[in-house]
């Protein structure tokens, strides 16, 4: 009988797996090791965080040349492949073809009248490589080109494009999902999100740019990440779920002046347990003769942000939104000369 491959699922990460605390020997045995050290060190010292996100894929060959234009900026940006060439928009579609993405698996129609029996599947998946303003864009693009080379050469085809057009660099990578082989398919989860994280800042450490990869609870985040589709709709200020939140909140918030989330309770209990493992960190390294650091681990712990749920993250928004109007309505108020100006110049 054929073995099957099955996953065990996971209660979640650990709040401190990147000190593997929980993997040392018996009692008074635990001593952290150089690398792990230096990752406590960065931690503390707030080092920027690396991103590392999977916006998507294409599951049809036009879905996937309108990402190429997209990542090109419609062509004025020039496209670097796998095999070092650089494509500039009159060649995209070449590419495209070249990658013979139309015979992969899962692309074919089922006669008319005959139920699918293949489910659609991704071609290609779209990741994104980012740092923080103001790390140098060239650096950002060499550590993507290692990372890249390191994951996929040879293995999967892939094309990039660096964006600069924000504050934070990034590089958008595009990876054909099938193999060259034919034979394995690319499944990204979440413990390869984690483990490539933390690879992409070893590169862009060997760049010479500090970078961090840890869980956003370690460092005490709580706002969860936006997906790629409702940022975009943000940005437009065109987001109807946003609007029903802030709707929800204005009503709240004049009903009884507060906002009350259940979620804070959970949160509250998951800090109370990531301040309880920062504490063990910092007394471990007491005994491991870490003094110094040791006491910058009790104050990053102590100084961690505040606990705040989104929808109370948004209650705050909104009140600091009507103060500023209140006052600049104010500021009208008290300069009725400034305001008619304002008006003639209209």
């Amino acid at each position: 009988m054929p073995k099957r491959i099955f996953r065990v699922p996971s209660a979640g990460e650990p709040f401190l797996d990147l000190f593997s605390a929980g993997r040392t020997g018996p009692h008074g045995s635990e001593r952290f090791t150089a690398a792990q050290i230096e990752q406590i060190r960065r931690t503390v010292g707030r080092a920027p965080e690396v991103m590392v996100k999977v916006t998507g894929g294409g599951q049809s060959v036009g879905a996937v040349g309108a990402h190429m234009s997209y990542i090109s900026q419609h062509g004025e940006l020039e496209i670097e492949t796998d095999e070092g060439q650089r494509v500039a928009r009159d060649a995209q579609c070449a590419l495209v073809k070249d990658w013979h993405l139309e015979l992969l698996a899962g692309q074919y129609r089922a006669p008319r009248g005959q139920q699918k029996t293949r489910r659609t599947v991704k071609l290609v998946h779209n990741i994104v490589l980012s740092m923080p303003a103001p790390t140098p864009p060239g650096k950002v693009l060499a550590a993507a080109k290692t990372f890249a080379r390191e994951k996929f050469a040879l293995k999967h085809r892939y094309a990039m494009a660096l964006h600069t057009h924000q504050q934070h660099p990034h590089v958008h990578l595009v990876v054909k999902a099938e193999s060259e082989d034919g034979c394995r398919r690319l499944h990204i989860d979440k413990a390869m999100l984690r483990g490539w994280r933390q690879d992409f800042a070893r590169m862009m450490r060997d760049q010479g740019i500090a970078a961090n990869a840890t869980p956003r609870v370690v460092r005490g985040q709580s706002k969860r990440a936006v997906r790629d589709a409702a940022y975009r709709a943000k940005g437009r200020q065109s987001s109807y779920a946003l609007r029903e939140q802030i709707q929800s909140v204005a009503t709240e918030l004049s009903k009884t002046g507060t906002i009350r989330d259940p979620a804070h309770s959970r949160l509250a209990e998951t800090r109370k347990a990531v301040v309880a493992g920062w504490m063990s960190v910092a007394a471990a390294l007491d005994a491991q003769g870490e003094i110094t650091l040791a006491g910058d681990v009790r104050y990053f712990a102590k100084h961690l942000p505040p606990v705040l749920t989104d929808r109370e993250r948004l209650a705050a928004a909104f009140i600091q939104h009507v103060q500023r109007q209140r006052a600049s309505d104010s500021a009208i108020k008290d300069n009725p000369i400034r305001d008619r100006s304002k008006a003639f110049a209209r």
